[in-house]
């Protein structure tokens, strides 16, 4: 069974002065996507970060809400983390073993923190990981620019030295046109 993870898409990551790169291109993407897994009987797994009081995504305030963009069914599961490895200390590996979920498929915010290492921890776990090439985000760092920062991580994950499977990347496109 195939489970898609959306990370951290909230809106407290998407205000303010440093913008997320292409974040409504990749919210468009992270629809479509959805959208299939959903259709072919899949779960999406929304993952919401929980500040400690006072942060921008501390629980109930605005900043912690999901992105209203995104297109949500009644069906669609919830999973709160506090790290950014989203199966540490979370419900994330209770729900994909309910749902027999084997091949994880990967989207979110930010692609150099949350993204990266749930992708690293999915991988770690034997789960045949799928990275939507175009469906993360992250903003410019001091270091890089934020599509540099997609490219290289991209990069990483196809590349991951992994005794079972390889990380795959693809395009959005190509993995909605694979599930129709």
């Amino acid at each position: 069974m195939v489970g898609l993870l959306v990370i951290d898409m909230q809106v407290g990551l998407f205000e303010g002065k440093a913008p997320r790169y292409d974040a409504d291109g990749v919210v468009r993407r992270i629809n479509a996507v959805a959208g299939a897994v959903r259709a072919t009987g899949g779960s999406v797994i929304f993952v919401q970060h929980d500040d400690p009081q006072g942060g921008i995504l501390e629980p109930g305030t605005d900043g912690w809400k999901l992105l209203p963009t995104l297109v949500r069914a009644d069906k669609d599961l919830l999973v709160r983390k506090r790290a950014c490895d989203s199966f540490y200390e979370s419900g994330l590996p209770d729900i994909l073993e309910h749902h027999s979920v084997k091949r994880l498929i990967v989207t979110g915010c930010a692609t150099d923190f949350c993204v990266d290492t749930t992708v690293r921890a999915a991988a770690s776990r034997n789960y045949e990981v799928v990275v939507v090439a175009d469906g993360h985000t992250t903003k410019d760092r001091p270091h890089l620019d934020a599509p540099a920062i997609i490219q290289h991580h991209n990069w990483m994950w196809e590349n991951l030295i992994l005794p079972r499977s390889q990380v795959q990347v693809l395009p959005a496109a190509s993995i909605v046109g694979q599930m129709v």
